[in-house]
């Protein structure tokens, strides 16, 4: 099969939403109708949710933490489908937001009872930065919840989304009636029963059909009409050029746990998402339809066998076609590297495979060669923009509680660090290491990782820090910028690569240093060269 073939056929996505929305039970059937799973039920949820603090030792044994966006492939209808599912919990957000620069859309789960939540907010954000097509999706339709009309507005003000809705619910809650699809013009009932044949959908042309009435009872037909006649009226119609740019989002209602309104989802996903899209490097644009190989880590699971201590690192393939066993350029470190084993995954089972192409995530096996964010090419000399560190919520300075294992304590930060588990900055003043983590959890993982899989010990203190923000000045070589440094010496700090950085203690702090030195412009997030 010829690459573009190859190209067409493939769709990669991401799932997010806040905790609890539904996401894992989402993808769970979404693997259901691709014939990945025999029963829904088979896919591990996230142990996230149930082992925040009491399993937490046990879980780390599992990997429920680590292996925390998990990647799942399946085919359907002649469509190869590539799910990224992304940790709800917002101690694991970074993760999410990594997992993002591998997608090509995403979908939005939202809870009807719920609307929109906090890290929905948050994560939604960087998907519009980025211009991803989303596509929403309300779940739990068979609860009690908003009524359409006020979470649609909420998703548009909240999210800042223009959104079309391609479904729409009959009732709610006890009242929940089912489905009426505008995408393809058909009701689906709902029967309250999952294992009842979800194919089942009444086509309905003309909304005034008296079938309609005798099917879901006259109330709630003429119901459905007015609504339907103020979405037309309210909402602009579905843009297939508009949704590809970020500019406009279908939304559809359903109850992913009863199985309902998934496959409507489904489908218009494989019609409308975009298959694998271009993406900028420092030098150039790069097509998935280029002959030359490219792809590039978003993340690395480290000690997925605690026997082997290996790691795996994941590969989004931008360009060109992957052969297993053929040698290519690890750009950051100028050496080639074959892979002889490169896994590819469905549903839970790891394969090795030969070939792979734009669009799929493959494992490499990693001794220690791979950062997030390096680039793999044929020999091409370029590497792949756009791995954000967000800054840290919460820090404090490391020490080695352990003089004789400082070797084992600095490999063990190292490490974890390359896996993105947390950012490790280096104060200007003193040289002390400080960690900076997303979630307050991070810190024990890192104890325990530390202790578990490089034999050292860790102790923490506390260090009052509002915010970390990466420093970008206007003149490297101005006086005002050689005073904010001599002023704010001992809040500044270096991070892994070398960028400088800014401890700010309080909002207040912030605020001042803004105003103080215009011409220093203060980041949250580490990319911002890309952004100039």
């Amino acid at each position: 099969m010829s690459l573009n073939k190859e190209i067409a056929r493939r769709r990669t996505f991401g799932i997010i939403s806040h905790p609890d929305a539904g996401k894992t039970t989402l993808t769970e059937k979404l693997l259901l109708f691709g014939g990945a799973i025999q029963e829904a039920g088979a896919v591990k949820s996230n142990k996230i949710k149930k082992g925040a603090t009491s399993d937490f030792m046990e879980i780390e044994r599992q990997r429920g933490i680590s292996v925390a966006t998990s990647v799942l492939a399946f085919e359907y209808k002649g469509t190869k489908i590539n799910i990224l599912d992304t940790p709800g919990h917002k101690d694991f957000a970074e993760d999410t937001f990594r997992t993002l620069t591998a997608v090509d859309s995403v979908i939005v789960v939202i809870d009807v009872a719920k609307g929109v939540e906090e890290q929905t907010e948050k994560l939604v954000s960087v998907c519009r930065m980025r211009n991803i097509p989303m596509i929403v999706f309300i779940n739990k339709l068979d609860r009690e919840g908003k009524d359409a009309f006020e979470l649609l507005d909420e998703i548009e003000q909240k999210l800042q989304l223009k959104v079309t809705p391609m479904s729409f619910p009959i009732g709610m809650g006890y009242d929940f009636k089912g489905i009426y699809n505008i995408w393809e013009n058909n009701v689906n009932l709902f029967s309250g029963d999952s294992r009842k044949n979800i194919e089942e959908t009444v086509e309905i042309n003309d909304l005034d059909d008296p079938a309609l009435d005798a099917l879901i009872s006259e109330d709630a037909a003429g119901v459905l009409r007015e609504e339907l006649e103020l979405v037309t009226g309210i909402y602009p119609s579905f843009d297939k050029e508009a949704y590809l740019d970020g500019q406009l989002q279908p939304v559809f209602f359903g109850s992913a746990l009863n199985n309902f309104g998934v496959r409507e989802l489904l489908d218009c996903f494989v019609s409308i998402a975009p298959t694998p899209r271009p993406k900028e490097s420092d030098t150039r644009l790069v097509k998935p339809s280029e002959d030359a190989f490219s792809g590039f880590v978003f993340k690395i699971h480290a000690n997925m066998d605690p026997k082997h201590r290996d790691r795996l690192a994941f590969v989004k393939i931008v360009s060109g076609t992957f052969e297993r066993n053929k040698p290519y350029l690890h750009v950051r470190q100028g050496k080639k590297f074959k892979f002889s084993s490169p896994n590819a995954f469905f549903a839970e089972k790891k394969q090795i495979v030969d070939f792979s192409y734009p669009g799929d995530i493959v494992g490499l096996h990693d001794t220690g060669n791979f950062k997030i964010g390096d680039t793999l090419t044929e020999g091409e000399n370029m590497q792949y923009k756009g791995i954000p560190s967000f800054s840290p919520e919460h820090f404090k300075y490391i020490n080695n509680a352990d003089p004789m294992k400082s070797k084992q304590l600095e490999k063990g930060i190292d490490q974890l660090m390359d896996e993105g588990v947390a950012q490790l900055f280096i104060l200007e003043l003193n040289g002390r290491k400080v960690i900076g983590t997303v979630g307050a959890l991070q810190f024990e993982v890192i104890q325990y990782r530390l202790e578990h899989e490089y034999g050292a010990k860790c102790s923490y203190e506390t260090l009052n820090v509002h915010k970390a923000c990466w420093v970008d000045p206007k003149d490297p070589k101005s006086e005002e910028f050689a005073e904010f440094k001599r002023v704010k010496s001992k809040y500044l700090a270096k991070d892994k690569r070398g960028q400088l950085v800014f401890f700010a203690d309080s909002s207040f702090t912030l605020q001042m240093t803004q105003q103080k030195y215009p011409n220093v412009t203060l980041h949250f997030v580490s990319e911002f060269e890309s952004a100039n």
